[in-house]
């Protein structure tokens, strides 16, 4: 059963390094667009191409555009914090118990 358990705790610790990658790339795209950056600059694209099929997903659900303020990343980064937050800690809590 420990196999088991340092699996699923692996799987959680990789899990929350990911979700907290990518909530600091949602936050420096935020800031980003606060300056009008050069959309042409390889940093930006990667940054837009790795948030916009997330951002596009929450925006069909739920539009979230009210005039030039688009406060689809901060809903994002409330989903990631409820992720590590929930899941996370309940495999890690998994992984402990067994």
């Amino acid at each position: 059963m420990f196999l088991l358990a340092n699996f699923i705790s692996a799987i959680a610790q990789l899990l929350d390094i990911i979700l907290t990658v990518f909530m600091w790339i949602i936050i420096i795209r935020s800031l980003i667009s606060w300056v009008n950056p050069d959309p042409y600059n390889p940093i930006v694209r990667t940054l837009y191409n790795i948030t916009d099929p997330v951002f596009y997903r929450v925006q069909r659900i739920f539009p979230l555009r009210f005039g030039a303020i688009d406060i689809t990343p901060m809903i994002v980064l409330f989903i990631i914090i409820f992720l590590k937050t929930f899941l996370v800690n309940s495999l890690f809590e998994l992984a402990r118990r067994l």
